[in-house]
C-alpha cells in the first residue's frame, strides 16, 4: 500500500545520474518535492512521461519545488537516459538495495522487480500532500502535478 496523504514521507538517500548524493530531508524547510517513480529508463511510456515533465519543467521546478525521478535502473543507465532524452532534473537510482525506496513508498512491484508509476507531492515540511499510483502501462498526467502544486 502506498504512503498515505497526510503522513511523513519516508526519507531516503540515493545517487543521481551524475553520482551526486540526494537526501529527501535536504529539501525540508526549503522546497516541496515532486517524487516521480517510474519502472524503467528507455521504455516507451516512461520516456513519454519524463519528456512531458521536461516540457513543463519551467512550471514544475523552481525556487519552491524540486522534481526527482526514481527508478531501479543504475546511475549509469540513468545518465545515458537523461542525456539521450535531454532531461534536466535529477534521476535517482534505486538500484541497490534493489527497489528499497520504492518499497518504502509502497510502489514496488515484487513480481516484475520495478517501481509502479507512483507520484508523491511532498511539502516543505516533509508531509505527503498528494499522490497517485498507476499500473505499469498507465501514464500519468503531469498537468495534475501543476494543479496540486498551485494549491500548496
Amino acid at each position: 500500500m502506498a504512503v498515505e496523504v497526510g503522513t511523513g514521507a519516508p526519507d531516503f538517500e540515493l545517487r543521481t545520474q551524475h553520482g551526486e548524493l540526494v537526501r529527501l530531508s535536504d529539501f525540508r524547510g526549503a522546497k516541496a518535492v515532486v517524487l516521480v517513480f517510474y519502472p524503467f529508463a528507455f521504455t516507451g511510456v516512461c520516456t513519454g512521461e519524463l519528456g512531458a515533465i521536461q516540457k513543463e519543467l519551467p512550471r514544475l521546478q523552481n525556487d519552491a519545488v524540486q522534481v526527482l525521478g526514481i527508478s531501479v535502473d543504475s546511475q549509469f543507465s540513468q545518465r545515458v537516459f537523461a542525456d539521450r532524452e535531454g532531461l534536466d532534473f535529477p534521476l535517482l537510482a534505486d538500484f541497490w538495495p534493489h527497489g528499497e525506496v520504492a518499497r518504502a513508498y509502497g510502489v514496488f512491484d515484487e513480481e516484475k522487480g520495478c517501481a509502479l508509476r507512483g507520484t508523491f507531492v511532498i511539502d516543505s515540511t516533509g508531509t505527503v500532500r498528494w499522490s497517485v499510483v498507476n499500473g505499469l502501462p498507465d501514464a500519468r498526467d503531469e498537468q495534475e502535478y501543476l494543479r496540486v502544486l498551485a494549491s500548496l
